[in-house]
């Protein structure tokens, strides 16, 4: 699997996404810097998270307007997969690729812990190593994580199976305490309409590993790795 990681001002998790990649698919990926116009030939496209731009105006707004996000737009419109996790989910509803937007957690209040997320989906390129209604412990760290979307538009993220991921308990119960955000039916992450651009909050590539305290993270990584497998190179 070739891969590319996005790093903008402020982002700091590219080090741990390059990491989760590189043990899931055995090839170290590129890094981009945001004022690149374009992208190596790759099968994945990744925003990682951060502060990008420090934040300021609104979380990822400023990001989805620098040079690379044409490139990344373009991409994604001609089928690359696309994977944005907490900021790289804020840039991509920035940047159209996403509908709906992140706003302002509920509590008003920066969280910062493990959660709990129910696998709505098993059939997409970034799930299949998972089973439909697995419940994976996983980290957030957001301010803005509150997703939020008009009622037609949620309904169509249900109805089309845009759902990816849902906050939920340990046991896979979806209600309302179950959220560290008050994000709209407990919704975590969402596909776009081809399920080929996946956006969520948590942080699989921070549940990689056991020194991480869990890997509940690397389904997301080996579903990946097996969408795209090594092609022989010939020189």
């Amino acid at each position: 699997m070739r891969s590319a990681v996005i790093v903008f001002p402020g982002t700091n998790r590219e080090t741990d996404m390059v990491r989760a990649l590189a043990a899931a698919s055995g090839r170290q990926p590129s890094l981009v810097w945001h004022g690149e116009s374009s992208l190596p030939p790759v099968d994945l496209v990744v925003l990682p998270g951060g502060f990008s731009y420090g934040d300021y105006l609104r979380c990822g707004a400023m990001a989805a307007t620098s040079p690379i996000m044409r490139a990344v737009v373009a991409a994604a419109q001609k089928g690359t997969a696309v994977l944005g996790v907490c900021n790289g989910f804020q840039i991509l509803c920035e940047s159209g690729l996403l509908p709906g937007v992140l706003m302002r957690n509920a509590s008003l209040k920066f969280v910062c812990r493990d959660v709990h997320m129910r696998v709505e989906r098993a059939s997409t390129i970034f799930t299949s190593a998972c089973r439909e209604g697995d419940v994976l412990r996983v980290p957030v760290a957001h301010a803005e994580g509150n997703y939020f979307a008009d009622a037609e538009t949620l309904d169509r993220l249900e109805g089309e199976g845009q759902v990816a991921f849902r906050y939920c308990t340990p046991d896979g119960e979806v209600t309302p305490a179950a959220s560290p955000n008050g994000a709209a039916r407990n919704i975590a992450g969402i596909y776009d309409a081809k399920r080929r651009v996946l956006g969520l909050m948590p942080h699989p590539e921070d549940a990689t590993d056991p020194l991480h305290g869990g890997t509940d993270g690397v389904g997301l990584f080996k579903s990946l790795a097996a969408a795209f497998p090594a092609v022989l190179e010939v020189a």
